[in-house]
């Protein structure tokens, strides 16, 4: 069987769930394609231009996007006022749809799910389509009238579909996709052995996706320094270098710094605390691992619904401001029955299975 799953690089979670949808696929014994809709099917100098634009706005003027974010979700996704956003790459994927001849496709970003269900409108026969939200929302740019079957990260978000008018048997409950690893245990200790981490101190990890820098890292690194009773730190800093330079030398040593780290399994495994913006993804992985959350630094728009959805769970803490983050902290390490309680919560929602879950469902196999 043959399956394209199209992706977008606007930050790291969509990728990262294609990626862990593919390697899922494959152990089934599918043949993927995976295809960033943005480079791949509208022009590389667009995706270029448009990603850096994003970012920008998101270091520098983050309430426009949170601005942009909910006026999105006012719009239906075929709107006219979208200035023709559903039809962005079209024509390339009708003929990358003809050429790949895929028998199933699957979308983790809303723009190609939009597309694909711009191509059923116009008549054009597709493949069967699953959309793979990578949120803990229902936004109104990644309902579109043609897709056959959503995947979402939990039952409230299946509610919030189907109260926009999404049939029940067409939203499914999977998880966001997740590496293998996230469904296997690691010991903890054995984890902080292999880091050179002590065994005995609490240890509090701190990250803010890929881009360090989307996030409050120094601000989680001086709360850190400040804590009165003994502590571990480790602060992971993305592919932002020079932030993991500031943070080293404000802190002289007294917290680990990493940069990019490819597989964070390990270090959630070693960790007490998990101290980072509400990004899907992030928020997945720690629900999967375990691993209780204090969220912090999160961005308007889709972190901030992800961020109240994990209060109203009773899966994280949340702190928004600087002096708030420090009360948290101490909260959160002098309280271990505070983190058991989380945790507990954690195993009523966590499903680390997702990607094995939603490659069953696309090629009509019962999940073992």
């Amino acid at each position: 069987m043959r399956v394209l799953i199209l992706t977008a690089s606007y930050g790291s979670g969509h990728n990262a769930a294609a990626q862990s949808l593919a390697g899922a696929f494959e152990a089934a014994g599918a043949s993927v394609t995976v295809v960033d809709h943005f480079r791949d099917l509208v022009h590389p100098a667009f995706d270029r231009v448009s990603r850096g634009l994003y970012a920008a706005i998101l270091r520098r003027a983050p309430v426009i996007w949170g601005f942009a974010y909910g006026i999105g979700d006012r719009l239906s996704s075929d709107s006219r006022w979208a200035f023709g956003m559903p039809r962005l790459g079209v024509q390339r994927l009708g003929a990358l749809l003809d050429a790949e001849a895929p028998d199933a496709v699957v979308s983790v970003h809303a723009t190609p799910a939009v597309a694909m269900s711009t191509l059923a409108q116009e008549g054009r026969r597709i493949p069967p389509h699953t959309t793979v939200v990578t949120d803990f929302v229902a936004h109104s740019q990644w309902i579109a009238p043609r897709v056959d079957r959503y995947c979402v990260a939990a039952e409230e978000v299946k509610h919030e579909f189907v109260a926009r008018g999404i049939a029940p048997d067409r939203v499914i409950v999977t998880g966001v996709p997740l590496r293998a690893g996230f469904e296997r245990p690691m010991d903890q200790r054995a984890a902080r052995h292999a880091l050179g981490l002590s065994p005995d101190l609490p240890l509090v990890l701190a990250m803010a996706g890929a881009q360090g820098s989307f996030g409050r890292l120094l601000d989680v690194s001086r709360a850190l320094m400040e804590l009165r009773a003994p502590v571990q730190g480790l602060v992971v800093t993305g592919h932002d270098g020079g932030l993991a330079g500031r943070i080293s030398r404000f802190t002289g040593g007294g917290i680990r710094v990493l940069g990019f780290v490819d597989d964070i399994r390990p270090l959630m495994a070693a960790a007490d605390l998990l101290v980072s913006k509400a990004g899907g993804m992030t928020l997945a992985e720690a629900m999967a691992a375990e691993l209780p959350l204090l969220t912090y630094g999160s961005l308007p728009g889709q972190e901030r619904r992800n961020e109240r959805f994990a209060s109203r769970a009773g899966i994280a803490l949340v702190a928004r401001r600087q002096r708030e983050l420090g009360r948290a902290l101490e909260r959160a390490l002098s309280e271990p029955k505070l983190l058991d309680r989380l945790r507990e919560q954690m195993r009523r929602v966590r499903r680390p299975d997702a990607s094995r879950h939603i490659a069953s469902l696309v090629l009509g196999r019962t999940v073992s």
